[in-house]
């Protein structure tokens, strides 16, 4: 009797089984395979490569391999004599599988090859190949795998005079993905795009490009050029009117209006975000053009002389080992290790708010040591820290925040998503928080020249605390600057 036997494959994403099966020179003309739709799988998740028997026979006795390419005699695992033997590199990933929940194993021709912990070196080509005194066939099974990588990182700071350079760069795709800047009329070309290759081997790219200082400007990274396969954030770009008399190192009057999308997550769910420079006793936009504002309008922030009517004092939890906190003054009390900042040295402020209009300020220039460079500032409804270094602070799980960083002095960074990186002309020596929890505005003012840093609008639910955080290896401290009552 000929063996009968039948590839195919099933939907689910982000690792690709492409399929092309061919009938072999068996000895007995009978044989039939037969392929149907992609596997889609996640990376380091686990895929199964359906393969079996038609008509429905027993395999047990049979012989079974699986192996790549022309490596017939390594094969990944070979079942003979009712026994599996798996390649030393594949044990513990590899094993015979249903191809689904009503199959008979192999008892029923179901000679199907499980793989787990997908990686990037199984891409290849996998031949199911099956034996008898009567005949073989085998077939060929060809695994793609695809991984998303980061929400984009865009950047901006100005170039020239009504030139801004625009950056976008994101991390941890697979294979190389492609970046599109568009103007949503026409593609644009970008000055660089470069790709890097970590250990891992996932792709990174980045990308610039010069465009005019009142634009609407598009990145989008994905690994097509499906708008559904793609990660996009979106800047719009304005001018703000030129005063008599600007503050001296204010950054010049651009107006950014930050639309971020993510084609594959709705986290922020349609979060704007307007970087402004406002300058004391100068709220005019006469020169907008039309089609910006409306959007702008929308997002109006509060003025630093109207935030200041808000004051409050804010008083320190200190319950956190890892922060040193003297009177109003603290900093971080563990020692560097070179990672990134996160949630081990957040200390959380009170009052908390579930209503109206707050405001506060936080000095980062200490006498004798100079301006702190590494620091969050902003609002939580986190009312515990887990001290935890893998303990997410993103605005899916209620952190909404401004941070400055060592390694960027010309910017502050939002932690949205995607990235927002803001130009700034020099370190910051104080930030005033602005928080109308009503309409959803969230206000950080550079107190020292008066002028908006950024303001953005989202919703807020439950009670909201302000949060701090001093950063690793900085000497510099951080001071909650209280108001005496009059």
């Amino acid at each position: 009797m000929g063996l009968h036997m039948r590839c195919v494959t099933r939907m689910a994403p982000l690792v690709l089984l492409f399929s092309s099966l061919s009938t072999a020179s068996s000895v007995s003309k009978s044989l039939v395979v037969l392929v149907r739709s992609p596997v889609l799988e996640p990376l380091g998740g686990e895929i199964t490569l359906p393969c079996w028997l038609n008509p429905p026979q027993s395999a047990e006795a049979l012989e079974v391999r699986w192996y790549q390419n022309d490596r017939f005699d390594t094969p990944i695992i070979h079942y003979q004599n009712k026994e599996m033997v798996a390649d030393p590199s594949y044990v513990g990933r590899a094993s015979f599988a249903l191809k689904d929940a009503a199959s008979g194993g192999l008892g029923a021709g179901d000679v199907s090859l499980k793989l787990q912990n997908v990686k990037i070196e199984d891409v290849g080509d996998y031949i199911c190949y099956v034996s008898s005194d009567h005949g073989y066939d085998r077939g060929s099974v060809s695994l793609k795998v695809t991984e998303m990588g980061t929400s984009p990182l865009l950047s901006m700071a100005w170039a020239e005079e009504n030139v801004v350079n625009m950056s976008c760069e994101s991390e941890g795709w697979y294979p190389k993905p492609r970046l599109h800047w568009t103007d949503h009329k026409h593609n644009l070309t970008p000055k660089s795009l470069q790709y890097s290759k970590v250990s891992s081997g996932l792709v990174s790219v980045h990308s610039w490009l010069l465009v005019p200082s009142s634009s609407e400007v598009s990145c989008l990274v994905g690994l097509s050029d499906e708008l559904k396969d793609s990660k996009e954030a979106r800047g719009r770009l304005g001018v703000l009117p030129q005063a008599d008399k600007q503050v001296p190192g204010s950054v010049p009057g651009l107006v950014i209006t930050i639309l971020v999308l993510v084609a594959l997550s709705a986290v922020l769910g349609g979060l704007y975000i307007k970087e402004r420079v406002l300058r004391k006793k100068d709220k005019s936009e006469r020169s907008q053009p039309e089609e910006n504002k409306k959007l702008l309008q929308e997002v109006e922030g509060t003025s630093l002389e109207e935030a200041k009517k808000h004051y409050v004092n804010i008083e320190l939890d200190k319950r956190n080992p890892n922060i040193k906190i003297k009177d109003c003054i603290f900093r971080e009390n563990i020692d560097p290790d070179g990672k990134p900042v996160t949630c081990l040295t957040v200390i959380r402020g009170t009052p908390g708010f579930t209503s109206g209009q707050h405001y506060w300020e936080v000095s980062l220039e200490k006498p004798g040591v100079g301006i702190k460079m590494s620091w969050w500032v902003g609002v939580t409804q986190a009312t515990d820290f887990p001290l935890q270094a893998e303990a997410l602070s993103s605005t899916s799980n209620g952190f909404w925040f401004l941070s400055s960083s060592p390694v960027r002095a010309g910017s502050l960074q939002l932690n949205t998503e995607s990235k927002v990186l803001l130009p700034v002309s020099s370190r910051l020596k104080t930030v005033g928080v602005y928080l109308n929890y009503d309409s959803g505005e969230l206000s950080f003012f550079n107190v020292d020249d008066e002028s908006v840093i950024v303001s953005f609008i989202t919703t807020f639910h439950g009670e909201v605390f302000p949060f701090f955080n001093p950063g690793k290896g900085d000497k510099g401290t951080m001071e909650i600057l209280k108001r005496t009552e009059q």
